[in-house]
């Protein structure tokens, strides 16, 4: 497999020359030398590199989640790397001035509360009205043949839900800036570059035989990014812990009052197609169970294509509460229940969940709500 940002320096220099160009990336993008993006690019095209863009985790991948980053200077390029994640969501006419094109490559989970869409949806919107063109170049992404989860609901959109798509949408990022740009007739100011050598079938970020970088600090592994959307509710439940600061972030779901062997078994018996699970117990890391030993649930995804994610997330909350009570799960002091809604993208997630109506009717609702949008991402894809 080869990533687009590789197929953009080794086939297509005629889209650089002559042109100041920022890029929008991180260190978790890698060519296929192993250097990062900028460091290709800037190999490449030398001071026509004008500026670059970080996402939230910062342009060096290092910020805690919700940590805001601020700009700053290249220490050794001396040009400006502006946050996007800071005072600033998007970036400013000030910042694009002087710019021909804005390159983005990132390595997104392709996920709708992952920030990185939103930064790339921002940078398209400010690219097309300041005239300024754009290239996203391609890459993996974890369960691109999964389709999971609520449509936004209006009320709902805000930097975890941006765009009116759902939870899990099953798109790369060039297919995912195609579909952004279908609401503008096919700007001529956007231009992809798909991988090669590269199916759907492939759930793997960087390839079999790629390096894996983390693209924020707590997607350690593929296995993480695989989980990301499973347990990402624990944000906005403090009662349950998701292995954050640990080696398994966002693969287990742990709480002092949880029993793993008991719980697991349990799980067992509804048959949760393409994920396993398993015992396990581990010291929380952070607040607020920091220092405690939990018991928790290991999630393993053993067949990607059959995952569904967020299905399986609302099983996990439904049993949590059924088994251990509604206090513990949505009752716990410090919850969240309007962060809750926004990362899911609709109140009534919380609500039918906690009114009892049955899993099969939500996700039956889901899939209904969503016909339009898979005709839409249909048109899209590339692979």
């Amino acid at each position: 497999m080869i990533c687009g940002m590789d197929i953009l320096l080794e086939q297509h220099g005629e889209l650089l020359k002559g042109r100041r160009i920022g890029l929008l990336s991180h260190q978790a993008a890698l060519v296929a030398t192993g250097a990062t993006s900028a460091q290709a690019l800037r190999k490449r095209v030398g001071q026509s590199l004008g500026a670059l863009f970080g996402p939230e985790h910062g342009f060096m991948g290092q910020a805690l989640a919700g940590e805001e980053t601020f700009s700053t200077i290249h220490p050794e390029w001396k040009i400006p790397v502006h946050s996007l994640y800071g005072a600033m969501r998007a970036p400013s006419p000030e910042m694009l001035h002087g710019l021909d094109l804005v390159i983005c490559d990132l390595q997104d989970l392709g996920v709708r509360c992952y920030t990185y869409l939103a930064t790339m949806a921002n940078m398209l919107r400010a690219c097309r009205e300041a005239g300024v063109a754009m290239i996203v170049t391609d890459r993996p992404i974890p369960l691109p043949l999964i389709v999971d989860g609520a449509m936004p609901h209006p009320d709902c959109l805000s930097f975890v839900a941006p765009c009116n798509l759902p939870m899990v949408y099953g798109m790369t990022p060039a297919e995912t800036a195609l579909w952004l740009n279908q609401d503008h007739g096919g700007s001529e100011m956007l231009r992809v570059i798909p991988m090669q050598d590269w199916q759907r079938s492939c759930s793997v970020m960087g390839g079999e035989q790629g390096e894996f970088m983390p693209p924020s600090p707590s997607i350690q592994s593929r296995e993480s990014a695989l989980a990301y959307p499973v347990a990402v509710f624990s944000e906005a439940l403090p009662g349950i812990d998701c292995g954050r600061g640990t080696n398994l972030a966002f693969r287990v779901i742990g709480a002092p009052w949880l029993e793993p062997e008991k719980f697991c078994q349990h799980l067992a018996s509804f048959k949760v197609k393409g994920v396993s699970f398993h015992p396990y117990r581990y010291t929380a890391a952070v607040q607020p169970l920091a220092g405690q030993e939990l018991g928790a649930v290991r999630i393993s995804v053993t067949e990607a294509a059959l995952f569904h994610p967020i299905e399986c997330s609302l099983l996990l909350l439904r049993e949590l509460a059924e088994c251990y009570g509604e206090q513990r799960v949505w009752q716990h002091q410090g919850v969240r229940s309007k962060w809750f809604d926004q990362l899911y993208g609709d109140p009534q997630v919380r609500l039918q969940l906690r009114q009892g109506v049955a899993l099969k009717k939500i996700f039956a609702g889901w899939r209904d709500d969503r016909s339009g949008f898979m005709e839409e991402r249909q048109r899209a894809l590339l692979y």
